[in-house]
C-alpha cells in the first residue's frame, strides 16, 4: 500500500494569491459608473442650428394649434412642418414661419409648399419648408 504524505507546504517567502473570482470587478465597476456620470444631464445642452436649445418644445413654438401640428423639424436648410391645414387658422403656415424663424432672430424669407409624396399616409395634411433669411 502506497504511503500518503501531507501536502508539502509552499516555498519558503512565497505568498499565497489570493482567488481570481471579484478581483477585476471592482475596477470595471468604477469604469462604468465613471462612464454612466460622464453622460450625465447633457441633452439639455444640446443646440439646434439657429442656436435654438433642444429642450424646446417646437410643436408648441410653431403657434401652430396642437391638433394640426404633426412634425416640426430643423433641417438644413431652415424648418420643415408638417400640419392639418383644415385644423388651423388662416395664415397659420406665415404665423409659424415668423414664430419658428424668430427663434433664430431671423425673417421669413420664404414658405415653400412640398407636394406630398404619398397622399394616403396622412390624408389632409400638408408639408411646408420654411427658409429664415
Amino acid at each position: 500500500m502506497a504511503q500518503q504524505h501531507p501536502p508539502t507546504d509552499p516555498a519558503p517567502g512565497a505568498q499565497a494569491r489570493p482567488a481570481r473570482g471579484c478581483g477585476g470587478a471592482a475596477p470595471l465597476s468604477l469604469a462604468a459608473l465613471l462612464t454612466l456620470g460622464a453622460c450625465g444631464d447633457r441633452s439639455s445642452e444640446l443646440v439646434l442650428r439657429g442656436g435654438i436649445p433642444a429642450t424646446t418644445d417646437l410643436h408648441q413654438a410653431s403657434t401652430l394649434p396642437p391638433e394640426s401640428v404633426r412634425t416640426v423639424a430643423r433641417r438644413d436648410f431652415g424648418w420643415r412642418v408638417i400640419y392639418h391645414p383644415a385644423r388651423a387658422p388662416a395664415n397659420a403656415d406665415r404665423g409659424a414661419a415668423r414664430a419658428l424663424c424668430g427663434l433664430e432672430s431671423r425673417a421669413v424669407a420664404r414658405i415653400d409648399r412640398v407636394p406630398r409624396l404619398d397622399p394616403a399616409a396622412d390624408p389632409g395634411a400638408a408639408i411646408i419648408d420654411i427658409i429664415c433669411a
